[in-house]
Protein backbone atom coordinates (compact mmCIF):
# COMPACT_ATOMS: atom_id res chain seq x y z
CA UNK A 1 0.00 0.00 0.00
CA UNK A 2 2.81 2.43 0.84
CA UNK A 3 4.57 2.08 -2.49
CA UNK A 4 1.18 2.27 -4.22
CA UNK A 5 0.48 5.51 -2.36
CA UNK A 6 3.89 6.86 -3.36
CA UNK A 7 3.13 5.97 -6.98
CA UNK A 8 -0.24 7.72 -6.81
CA UNK A 9 1.35 10.81 -5.26
CA UNK A 10 4.03 10.82 -7.98
CA UNK A 11 1.29 10.65 -10.63
CA UNK A 12 -0.62 13.48 -8.92
CA UNK A 13 2.48 15.68 -8.93
CA UNK A 14 2.42 15.60 -12.74
CA UNK A 15 -0.29 18.28 -12.64
CA UNK A 16 2.24 20.75 -11.22
CA UNK A 17 3.71 22.54 -14.21
CA UNK A 18 6.86 24.63 -14.08
CA UNK A 19 5.71 28.00 -15.49
CA UNK A 20 9.00 28.68 -17.22
CA UNK A 21 9.66 25.30 -18.84
CA UNK A 22 6.01 24.30 -19.33
CA UNK A 23 6.53 20.71 -18.19
CA UNK A 24 5.54 18.87 -15.04
CA UNK A 25 7.83 18.71 -12.04
CA UNK A 26 8.15 14.91 -12.14
CA UNK A 27 9.37 14.73 -15.74
CA UNK A 28 11.67 17.69 -15.11
CA UNK A 29 13.35 15.71 -12.36
CA UNK A 30 12.48 18.21 -9.63
CA UNK A 31 11.06 15.47 -7.35
CA UNK A 32 13.97 13.79 -5.61
CA UNK A 33 12.13 11.60 -3.13
CA UNK A 34 8.65 10.67 -1.92
CA UNK A 35 8.02 8.66 1.23
CA UNK A 36 4.78 7.68 2.89
CA UNK A 37 4.07 6.27 6.31
CA UNK A 38 0.56 5.85 7.65
CA UNK A 39 -0.72 8.41 5.14
CA UNK A 40 1.91 11.01 6.02
CA UNK A 41 3.69 11.90 2.80
CA UNK A 42 7.04 13.62 2.61
CA UNK A 43 8.26 15.02 -0.67
CA UNK A 44 11.77 16.27 -1.25
CA UNK A 45 12.08 18.37 -4.35
CA UNK A 46 14.06 21.12 -5.98
CA UNK A 47 13.79 23.87 -8.57
CA UNK A 48 16.15 24.88 -11.33
CA UNK A 49 18.12 27.23 -9.05
CA UNK A 50 17.94 28.45 -5.43
CA UNK A 51 16.85 31.86 -6.76
CA UNK A 52 14.08 30.47 -8.96
CA UNK A 53 11.09 32.81 -8.56
CA UNK A 54 8.69 29.86 -8.96
CA UNK A 55 10.03 27.96 -5.94
CA UNK A 56 7.10 28.87 -3.67
CA UNK A 57 4.57 28.21 -6.43
CA UNK A 58 6.05 24.79 -7.14
CA UNK A 59 6.21 23.82 -3.46
CA UNK A 60 2.61 24.89 -2.83
CA UNK A 61 1.44 23.12 -5.99
CA UNK A 62 3.17 19.90 -4.94
CA UNK A 63 1.65 20.07 -1.49
CA UNK A 64 -1.85 20.68 -2.87
CA UNK A 65 -1.56 17.92 -5.46
CA UNK A 66 -0.27 15.40 -2.91
CA UNK A 67 -2.89 16.36 -0.34
CA UNK A 68 -5.66 15.65 -2.85
CA UNK A 69 -4.62 12.01 -3.25
CA UNK A 70 -6.92 9.51 -1.53
CA UNK A 71 -5.18 8.00 1.47
CA UNK A 72 -2.91 11.00 2.12
CA UNK A 73 -3.40 12.29 5.65
CA UNK A 74 -0.74 14.99 5.45
CA UNK A 75 1.77 16.18 2.88
CA UNK A 76 5.03 17.88 3.72
CA UNK A 77 7.20 19.33 0.98
CA UNK A 78 10.84 20.15 1.57
CA UNK A 79 12.82 22.14 -0.97
CA UNK A 80 16.47 21.27 -1.33
CA UNK A 81 19.22 22.37 -3.65
CA UNK A 82 21.53 19.47 -2.83
CA UNK A 83 22.18 18.02 -5.23
CA UNK A 84 21.76 20.92 -7.56
CA UNK A 85 19.33 20.34 -10.39
CA UNK A 86 20.65 20.21 -13.95
CA UNK A 87 19.15 19.15 -17.29
CA UNK A 88 20.42 15.57 -16.86
CA UNK A 89 17.55 15.10 -14.37
CA UNK A 90 14.91 15.61 -17.10
CA UNK A 91 13.23 12.57 -18.65
CA UNK A 92 15.01 11.99 -21.99
CA UNK A 93 11.93 12.53 -24.20
CA UNK A 94 11.07 15.76 -22.41
CA UNK A 95 14.70 16.90 -22.54
CA UNK A 96 14.68 16.38 -26.30
CA UNK A 97 11.37 18.23 -26.70
CA UNK A 98 12.77 21.17 -24.75
CA UNK A 99 15.76 21.29 -27.06
CA UNK A 100 18.43 20.45 -24.53
CA UNK A 101 21.49 18.89 -26.09
CA UNK A 102 22.38 15.38 -25.07
CA UNK A 103 23.69 15.25 -21.52
CA UNK A 104 26.30 12.71 -20.64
Amino acid sequence: MTSELVDRVRDALRVVIDPELGENIVDLGFVYDITAEAGAVRITMTATTPGCPATGFLREGAQAAASAVSGVVSADVTMTFEPAWDPSHIEPAVRASLGFAAVN
